[in-house]
This record gives C-alpha cells, sequence and structure tokens, in this order.
C-alpha cells in the first residue's frame, strides 16, 4: 500500500493517485496545479496555508487505505 509523507510534494501524493485531490481541496488548497505543487512539501504548504499537516496527512492516508 502507497503511504504519503508531509516530505512528499502534492504532485507526488497526486501521482500515487489522483483520488487525493478532492481531499487537497477539502482542506483549502486548491493549487494543486501550482509551481509549488512540485516544488514544496506537503507540510510547507500546510503551513503557508495555515493547515494542519498531521491531519492532512491522515485524511490522505486514510483514503489510501480505503481502497
Amino acid at each position: 500500500m502507497a503511504v504519503i509523507t508531509k516530505e512528499m510534494t502534492i504532485a507526488e501524493a497526486l501521482r500515487l493517485d489522483r483520488g487525493t485531490a478532492p481531499i487537497f481541496m477539502q482542506f483549502g488548497m486548491y493549487c494543486l496545479g501550482c509551481p509549488s505543487a512540485s516544488g514544496e512539501s506537503i507540510e510547507d504548504a500546510a503551513a503557508v496555508h495555515g493547515i494542519d499537516a498531521d491531519a492532512l496527512i491522515n485524511a490522505l492516508n486514510d483514503y489510501l487505505a480505503g481502497k
């Protein structure tokens, strides 16, 4: 099973499973195609957006585990 970590980029997570896109959007991260999505970690992006990175990672991995 694939696992998403805080060190991965948004682009890497999307490459693992495109179904993660709605989860990012639920957390207020709508710029999935912007240059930062492939250049900064999920943890850094979450900090910029004021999002709890651990909650986002948990939601992403819960989605993957449920597949």
